[in-house]
């Protein structure tokens, strides 16, 4: 088969749904954000993206803090509304109960079953976005997310974002384990 171009934008891939927690004009203030990352093992960063003119991108700066929360599957209609509306416009602090871990101004989703408190580190400012890099200070989740002490993904029961669909799927079916899925292959490209 012949590979084609397509349109050059970000939206070719999937990414996981979460829900951006920081405080604004002195209130939690929330926004729908699947621009995140992985940024740095040791010590673990977490990286965000967030468009410049955003109430969110505002408090990041003003606060140097965040939280990251993965919604399940059942908080699809919330976690939309939350990207829908600016805390511009509109007070989202009595969306969902919050709680506090050690930063102040990293408010955190108690009906999320991840929750990641992340300190500012550096800072890129980009044409129309600002990507933040975080060091994560705690992680919060509760005993019947995990499986052997880590967070399970069916148990979590996170989502996806597609663009250009602008679709909401849930994660499907495990197809092997990382790491491990490709070992018979090297093994026989070895000989």
């Amino acid at each position: 088969m012949k590979k084609i171009t397509i349109e050059k934008n970000l939206f070719c891939l999937p990414w996981t749904q979460t829900i951006l927690g920081t405080i604004y004009n002195g209130k939690p203030n929330f926004m729908a954000l699947d621009w995140v990352t992985r940024a740095n093992f040791n010590p673990p960063m977490m990286g965000i993206c967030v468009n410049n003119g955003h109430a969110s991108n505002a408090a990041v700066r003003a606060t140097g803090e965040f939280s990251i929360n993965v919604p399940d599957v059942g908080m699809v209609e919330v976690t939309d509304y939350t990207g829908l509306v600016s805390g511009k416009n509109t007070d989202k602090s009595g969306l969902f109960e919050v709680f506090s871990g050690e930063l102040k101004a990293a408010p955190m989703i108690t009906a999320c079953p991840v929750n990641l408190e992340c300190r500012v580190v550096r800072t890129v400012d980009l044409p129309t976005n600002t990507f933040f890099i975080g060091e994560i200070v705690n992680i919060y989740t509760e005993d019947r997310f995990l499986t052997d002490g880590k967070p399970d993904v069916k148990k979590v029961r996170p989502f996806l974002l597609t663009m250009p669909d602008n679709g909401y799927w849930a994660v499907g079916e495990n197809l092997g384990k990382a790491w491990q899925a490709g070992q018979a292959l090297r093994d026989r490209l070895k000989k």
